[in-house]
C-alpha cells in the first residue's frame, strides 16, 4: 500500500509541476507553442502513466486480499465436543467442486459423473461450482467498471418487472368547503429478461493435463476479461436489440442535459451545466464516465477561482475528481466528435444488471482434438437497463 500512496503523491507533484508550467507558457492569446505544447504534453502523459499504473497495484491489491482469505471456517468448538457433520452440500461441497475441475481436465472417472449428477444437463453442460463463481464474479468487477456502480441483481427465470414512478402528484390550494383536485401517481414498469452471452477458450492437451499449471484462475481471468468488456460495451452503447440496453441508446438511455456548442470540443461552462442539469437528489452519489481522450481534453481547463477541473486523488482507493464528483474511465465511451455522447453524469445505481440464475461451462473434446486442444465454452443470461431516465444526464457535442 505504501508503494501505491508513493505513487499517488508523485503523480499529484508531477501534475502541480505541469499545471505551473502551462501557466507560465500560456502567452496572451491563451495558446501554448509548438515546443511548449510538446513539453506540457510529455508530463501529461507521465500523469496518466503513474496513473494507469496506480489502477493496476490496486487491483492487485484487491486480489491479494481477496486470496488471503482463509478457506476454512476456523475451529471454535471444544475438543471434547461433539459437532455434526458441516461439509458443505450440493454445488457448494467439496466433492462437487473437485470432481467439477476433475471433469474438465478430463479425468473422466465413475466416482467424477457419479458426483456431477447434481449439475449435469442433457447436452453435457455443468453448473458452476459456487466457489468458482464468486471467483468469477468478482474477475468481472475488476474488468468491468460497470458492475461496480451498477445495481447488480439475480433474477431466477422470467422477465423481472421494475416498477416505476412516472409522473408524481402535487398539492393545491383550495377554498374553505372548496373541492379538493385530484392529483393521483401516475405508475410504470420496465421489464428486464436476459441475453445470452458466449465465449470459448481452447487449452492445449498438454497444458490440461499438468498439474502445475492453474486452470481455474486461467479460465477465470480470460472469461473476465472476455464477458467484462463484452458487457460494458452493450452497458453504454447497446441497442437493447439481442443484448441490453445501453446508457448512451437512444431509446431507453439516459437524458440529453447539455448539447456542446462545438463538435470538437467542451467548455468549462458545458460541464457547469451538465453538472446542474442532474437533479440534486442524484448528484449526492452522481459519477462522471467519459473516454480517456476526453479527459485529455479537459484536463486544461479552469473554474472561476483558477482551480483546474480535473483534481487527482492522493488517496488510495478513492478516483480522481471533477466538481468534487468522482471520475471513471471506459473505452467504450465514444471520444469528442460531431454528434458523439461524450460524457455521461448521474446515479449509475438506477442502472440495473440482471444476472440469470449461474454461468455454464461445457467442455468440447471432440472439436479441437485434430490439433491437441480441448474447447471450453461459457455462457451467461445477462440484461441491463436504466429504469429511472433522468437519473443520467449525457452531454453530447454539436452536430456537424
Amino acid at each position: 500500500m505504501s508503494k501505491i500512496l508513493e505513487l499517488r503523491e508523485k503523480r499529484a507533484k508531477v501534475w502541480e509541476a505541469a499545471k505551473a508550467f502551462l501557466d507560465s507558457k500560456r502567452g496572451n492569446d491563451g495558446l501554448l507553442s509548438p515546443e511548449d505544447t510538446a513539453t506540457y504534453e510529455k508530463m501529461e502523459a507521465d500523469v496518466i502513466a503513474l496513473g494507469k499504473e496506480i489502477e493496476r497495484l490496486e487491483r492487485q491489491a484487491a486480489i491479494d486480499l481477496e486470496l488471503s482469505k482463509p478457506l476454512n471456517i476456523p475451529i471454535t468448538d471444544k475438543p471434547t465436543s461433539i459437532s455434526g457433520n458441516n461439509e458443505k452440500t450440493e454445488r457448494a461441497s467439496d466433492e462437487y467442486r473437485q470432481s467439477f475441475w476433475n471433469m474438465m481436465r478430463g479425468r473422466r472417472k465413475y466416482d467424477v459423473h457419479n458426483a456431477l449428477q447434481i449439475g449435469e444437463d442433457t447436452e453435457g453442460g455443468y453448473l458452476v461450482p459456487d466457489d468458482f463463481e464468486r471467483t468469477l464474479v468478482e474477475a468481472l468487477e475488476e474488468e468491468n467498471i460497470f458492475r461496480q456502480i451498477a445495481n447488480v441483481i439475480t433474477t431466477s427465470s422470467g422477465d423481472k418487472k421494475i416498477p416505476v414512478v412516472a409522473s408524481k402528484g402535487t398539492a393545491s390550494w383550495v377554498d374553505e368547503e372548496g373541492q379538493i383536485p385530484e392529483s393521483d401517481d401516475s405508475f410504470a414498469q420496465v421489464s428486464i429478461g436476459a441475453y445470452k452471452l458466449a465465449t470459448m477458450i481452447k487449452v492445449s492437451e498438454e497444458l490440461l493435463n499438468d498439474s502445475v499449471f492453474n486452470l481455474e484462475q486461467y479460465i477465470a481471468k480470460e472469461f473476465a476479461r472476455r464477458i467484462g468488456a463484452k458487457e460494458e460495451e452493450a452497458f453504454f452503447i447497446g441497442d437493447g436489440s439481442g443484448k441490453p440496453t445501453g446508457i448512451l441508446a437512444d431509446n431507453g438511455g439516459g437524458e440529453i442535459g447539455v448539447t456542446a456548442a462545438s463538435a470538437t470540443a467542451i467548455t468549462l461552462d458545458e460541464i457547469m451545466d451538465l453538472f446542474y442539469s442532474l437533479k440534486s437528489p442524484y448528484r449526492r452519489n452522481a459519477v462522471f464516465i467519459m473516454n480517456d481522450s476526453t479527459i485529455k481534453a479537459i484536463r486544461k481547463l479552469k473554474d472561476n477561482n483558477g482551480q483546474y477541473l480535473w483534481q487527482p486523488s492522493v488517496t488510495a482507493g478513492t478516483p480522481d475528481t471533477i466538481l468534487n464528483r468522482p471520475v471513471r474511465t471506459s473505452a467504450y465511451m465514444p471520444a469528442i466528435a460531431a454528434g458523439a455522447k461524450t460524457i455521461v453524469f448521474g446515479d449509475f445505481s438506477y442502472y440495473w444488471v440482471a444476472d440469470r440464475q449461474g454461468r455454464v461451462f461445457k467442455r468440447l473434446n471432440e472439436l479441437y482434438a485434430a490439433t491437441g486442444q480441448v474447447g471450453f465454452m461459457a455462457t451467461q443470461r445477462v440484461d441491463g437497463k436504466l429504469v429511472l431516465a433522468e437519473a443520467v444526464k449525457i452531454l453530447q457535442q454539436k452536430a456537424s
